[in-house]
């Protein structure tokens, strides 16, 4: 399945970010594609270093300057402790996660893949899931799963855990400036072989656009739509 043209209908769409630098490396290019066909844009990042770590400040003004290369249409950020989610309760992440899906309304909302090797991942993905239900939040059409180097491709090697992505996006217009924007996150991007890095974010993007035939693409899992 490719991307879809945009319709004269707007979009809300929102990226449920577990780390700051998650929404650039899963779907950078699509948000950018997005923006640019007038749609709005959301920004949920779930967690935060703690305040007493000497990058906190760095860390919260790369925020801003990403917030800012984007032009999200709003920006949430519910502070959890990173590395530490699986601490909250699922009532208490739920909660939250609701709140902000409730504040935005999304017809598209992209989540973590619920294999993602990193706990915080998995269970943000779950918590993020029970907030979809289409009785409770009508407004949501489409959802999808995104693939995010270094967490991603780490999944499990069984069926149940592997990423099949099923819709693609040519990002190819996009994908210089979805670079730009991962150099703001300079402790998160580094040389090949670390997963995290231009050579790598340019090869997996080539090899998905080679699978829907064009030059940089991401990738995604459709895990729902309703027509």
């Amino acid at each position: 399945m490719v991307y879809e043209k945009k319709t004269n209908m707007k979009n809300k769409v929102l990226i449920v970010a577990v780390h700051p630098d998650d929404e650039t490396l899963g779907c950078g290019g699509t948000l950018l594609k997005h923006k640019a066909n007038g749609d709005e844009i959301h920004w949920l990042i779930c967690t935060t270093i703690d305040k007493s770590h000497n990058y906190y400040e760095t860390r919260e003004k790369e925020i801003e300057e990403v917030g800012k290369l984007y032009n999200f249409n709003s920006v949430h950020n519910l502070r959890l402790k990173t590395m530490q989610v699986d601490e909250y309760s699922m009532s208490e992440l739920v909660g939250k996660i609701s709140k902000v899906i409730n504040e935005v309304q999304p017809n598209i909302i992209y989540l973590p893949f619920k294999g993602d090797v990193h706990s915080d991942h998995r269970k943000i993905f779950e918590a993020s899931y029970s907030c979809t239900k289409s009785f409770r939040y009508p407004f949501i059409k489409k959802i999808y799963m995104i693939e995010t180097l270094s967490e991603t491709e780490f999944a499990p090697s069984t069926k149940e855990d592997s990423f099949i992505p099923n819709v693609f996006v040519d990002i190819s217009e996009y994908f210089e400036k979805k670079i730009e924007i991962m150099k703001v996150f300079e402790s998160e991007i580094a040389p090949h072989p670390f997963p995290r890095s231009e050579r790598n974010l340019r090869a997996i993007a080539t090899f998905r656009g080679a699978t829907c035939g064009c030059e940089y693409a991401e990738s995604f899992m459709l895990l729902k739509e309703i027509l």
